[in-house]
């Protein structure tokens, strides 16, 4: 049996959307246990309770025995201001667990990864569990989890170490205390609800960040706003032109992102989950 625990480190989620996901589990995997923290269900203002409460939820999911996995259940803004706190306080049994999220929860995989705490993985969250091709993301981590391959990013070839983060999450990362030794890596970025020159700004803030990676791969750009005059480059436009600017390997596209093909990517060499 894998135990999955559910916490929202940013933004909170519905019982609906918890339901949908034991619905699914239920349903589907009968090998999996999902334990929703109540902290999931409670808001204060933007975020899912206060600093404190986020934090300490997290310390109950991640430092409990009973537990193989942690899940975040959500994005939005809010991770980062607990991340630190959070990695400084965890013990050996957050460390044998299995961490996964993407978006805003990147924060807090880099600082895991950084820290070496657990295996991290940017893979889709339970909020997803409502819609059909929802679903399908998350049955890809589900998957993962139960030692099932198949959802991971395919251009993953078990020799290069791989990350994968929301753009705009691993341009604030960067040169701050969260940041990950990323030497070496396959570094794949995807974007959402941000006009292209605001990603072209992006790569230009990470272009004295990453210049000893072994590649780059850029996920899906979705919901573009539509600016009052074209900037007169494409998402790739962008990527290859800062990938030869400061020497870096343009690798192509990457299978992640904000859309129901989102796959996972295990932080560092792909391999079956330790939750399996």
């Amino acid at each position: 049996m894998t135990n999955i625990a559910i916490c929202a480190p940013a933004t909170p989620i519905t019982r609906e959307h918890a339901h949908a996901l034991e619905d699914l589990v239920a349903a589907e995997f009968p090998d999996t246990n999902v334990t929703f923290h109540d902290q999931c269900f409670e808001r204060e203002g933007h975020f899912a309770g206060n600093d404190l409460r986020r934090l300490t939820a997290l310390l109950d999911c991640a430092n409990d025995s009973a537990f193989d996995a942690v899940w975040f259940a959500k994005g939005g803004y809010g991770s980062n201001r607990i991340a630190e706190a959070a990695v400084a306080q965890m013990n050996d049994a957050a460390r044998s667990k299995t961490y996964i999220g993407f978006s805003d929860c990147g924060y807090l995989l880099a600082a895991l990864y950084r820290h070496g705490i657990g295996q991290c993985a940017h893979g889709s969250m339970p909020v997803s569990a409502r819609s059909e091709g929802g679903r399908q993301a998350v049955r890809r981590v589900l998957q993962w989890l139960g030692g099932d391959n198949s959802g991971l990013e395919p251009s993953l070839d078990g020799k290069t170490p791989a990350v994968a983060f929301n753009l705009i999450t691993l341009a604030m990362i960067s040169n701050t205390p969260l940041m990950p030794d990323l030497s070496g890596h396959v570094v794949m970025v995807e974007e959402v609800s941000e006009h292209l020159y605001s990603i072209d700004r992006l790569f230009f803030h990470l272009a004295g960040s990453l210049p000893r990676i072994a590649g780059l791969r850029l996920g899906a750009v979705t919901d573009v706003p539509e600016n009052y005059v074209e900037f007169g480059q494409s998402e790739v436009d962008i990527a290859k032109f800062w990938c030869e600017r400061i020497g870096v390997p343009y690798l192509g596209r990457a299978e992640i992102g904000h859309t129901s093909a989102n796959r996972v990517v295990p932080f560092g060499l792909a391999s079956p989950s330790r939750a399996a």
